[in-house]
């Protein structure tokens, strides 16, 4: 079955294509949901007229999304967390809490337009694209520190040596003590 697409669907096609889709795939889940128009002879003045709109509606959301395009632009996200060994993170960042950073500074972003493959980490600081439109995908950078400074798990060693715990921050054997001999 041949359809017009109204809306972009992953996999398929963008707005305004053609496309020919098996028929239950239309039937039961496309047309319900008023994503595709048939795209047979009966509607073809509706097909473009149809068309038309969907070149309309398809430059004002390419519009809205430079919009906040430029927004993100100037976006720079710092998320303080507490920090084990080798600068590993005790939790993760995840792309929810780069939508609730995002939302708290005026950017309204669905979660699933950020474009983070696996949750960060370790600290650092990353640049994370977000998909607004297939053809706008802005970066925003996103740095996370450690809650215990700027030396995150070594400021922990560091504290434990001030502390005597460490091995290095035992006193040197004295000369008047005996020495271990070496065999």
């Amino acid at each position: 079955m041949e359809v017009v697409l109204k809306e972009d669907i992953e996999n398929l096609g963008h707005m305004g294509d053609v496309v020919k889709v098996k028929d239950g795939y239309a039937r039961n889940y496309l047309l319900p949901r008023g994503l595709v128009v048939l795209a047979d002879k009966k509607s073809l003045k509706a097909l473009e007229h149809e068309q038309r709109m969907i070149a309309q509606r398809r430059e004002r959301l390419n519009k809205e999304a430079q919009g906040i395009s430029s927004k993100l632009a100037g976006v720079s996200l710092e998320f303080t967390a507490k920090v084990g060994e080798e600068g590993r993170l005790f939790g993760s960042v995840t792309n929810m809490d780069i939508e609730k950073a995002l939302k708290e500074q005026g950017v309204d972003v669905d979660r699933r337009r950020i474009l983070l493959d696996t949750p960060i980490k370790n600290v650092g600081e990353y640049n994370v694209p977000i998909r607004l439109r297939p053809e706008v995908t802005p970066s925003i950078k996103v740095k996370v520190v450690s809650e215990d400074g700027p030396e995150g798990g070594e400021a922990e060693t560091a504290a434990a040596a001030e502390a005597g715990t460490a091995p290095e921050a035992q006193p040197p054997i004295g000369e008047g003590e005996e020495q271990p001999k070496e065999s």
